[in-house]
């Protein structure tokens, strides 16, 4: 890695899946990993004690809303991510361009970047690959993600492929200019591979971004439609022309078996508001698939929500109590299943580090295979 500070090694590895240890400015990662999702510099309802307590090593912010409001100069003033949340571990931002450009009928994009009318004030901005590095590196955050363009998944295949092409060949052009951008060295910059559901434009696009240098590089606009199988292809054809030694991270996904199917390629970063969302509406992650924390037969349950996880959630709540808690409308239901969740995810990457180390990996695999879809009896 180019950025000071930074350091990236692989410390095992079993078939495709690695393990490594990504040191930042802020701290060691123990890779693969599990990112919290902290939009507005913030998990809703989950203090930072609390997420370093359920095993969180990185949190992820949303460089656009924090852009919006409350700005990246207050940020700056006030230390940056780190001085400004009392997350004083790393931090990543994405670049806003995914938020941006679901703006739909408020964004206008061109060759220059995305401009759109802010659904907070109605007032015009424009995000180019220079200012969402300039934004973030205001920010501060240990690593910035350059801007890109994501095109969905359509059911047209050729029209999907054109459109997924120039998407691409501009994010790849946004990708040099936010290369020249960069002004901090001691904050590390990741390139994105786009390319939709086509294997040749992945393997283009991560030959192109590899070949621009940066820090570590991201799988971009997967999770969209896309099956598994293909989604595993796409990832594996992108890493054959990415460098090994440099960290891999997988965009917004997904459900535990994404993740470990991610893993098994070799993915080493991973982010997806899925854990916190879920447990707001009472489905909890556990090892014996889902559970829906408002369903009659958990009426008079004494029960943990999952008798096999040490969350604070699960070693002091009754599966009656928290469902008691959602029929009745208490803060406290979703904050205490959000804290679950979590744990479940960071301990499912904890627990996936440990099978590559033993030569363990596809025994954890086919665990994750047998829960997907399937709710707890």
């Amino acid at each position: 890695m180019q950025a000071e500070g930074f350091s990236f090694a692989v410390t095992a590895a079993h078939g495709a899946a690695r393990v490594g240890r990504l040191t930042t400015p802020h701290g060691a990662i123990d890779t693969p990993a599990f990112m919290p999702v902290a939009t507005f510099g913030a998990v809703r309802g989950i203090g930072a004690s609390e997420l370093r307590a359920l095993g969180a090593q990185i949190l992820l912010a949303n460089t656009y809303h924090l852009h919006e409001r409350p700005g990246e100069e207050l940020v700056a003033k006030l230390g940056g991510l780190h001085g400004f949340t009392g997350w004083s571990g790393p931090w990543l931002t994405d670049s806003g361009g995914f938020q941006v450009t679901s703006l739909a009928d408020r964004m206008k994009l061109d060759e220059d970047g995305i401009e759109f009318r802010s659904p907070l004030d109605g007032r015009r901005r424009r995000l180019t690959p220079e200012s969402a590095i300039q934004i973030q590196e205001a920010l501060g955050p240990d690593v910035a993600m350059v801007l890109d363009e994501c095109q969905p998944m359509e059911g047209d295949a050729q029209a999907g492929g054109v459109r997924a092409q120039a998407a691409m060949e501009r994010t790849l052009r946004w990708a040099e200019r936010a290369a020249r951008a960069r002004q901090r060295r001691d904050q590390a910059v990741f390139g994105i591979v786009q390319g939709g559901a086509n294997g040749a434009l992945r393997r283009a696009s991560a030959t192109a971004t590899a070949s621009l240098g940066f820090d570590g590089y991201a799988h971009g606009g997967l999770g969209l439609g896309e099956e598994r199988a293909r989604r595993r292809e796409l990832v594996s054809e992108a890493h054959g022309e990415l460098p090994a030694t440099a960290p891999r991270y997988l965009m917004g996904l997904g459900r535990p078996i994404d993740l470990l199917d991610a893993v098994a390629e070799g993915v080493d970063l991973f982010d997806c508001v899925l854990p916190t969302r879920n447990g707001r509406h009472g489905v909890l992650f556990t090892s014996q698939g889902r559970r829906h924390a408002r369903q009659a037969r958990y009426r008079d349950d004494p029960r943990p929500p999952d008798e096999d996880c040490d969350c604070p959630t699960c070693t002091t709540t009754s599966r009656a109590y928290l469902r008691h808690l959602f029929h009745t409308g208490e803060a406290l239901g979703p904050r205490l299943a959000s804290l679950h969740n979590l744990r479940f995810y960071l301990s499912l990457l904890s627990r996936a580090r440990g099978a590559i180390a033993t030569g363990s990996f596809e025994a954890l695999h086919r665990w994750g295979q047998s829960l997907d879809g399937a709710d707890a009896p």
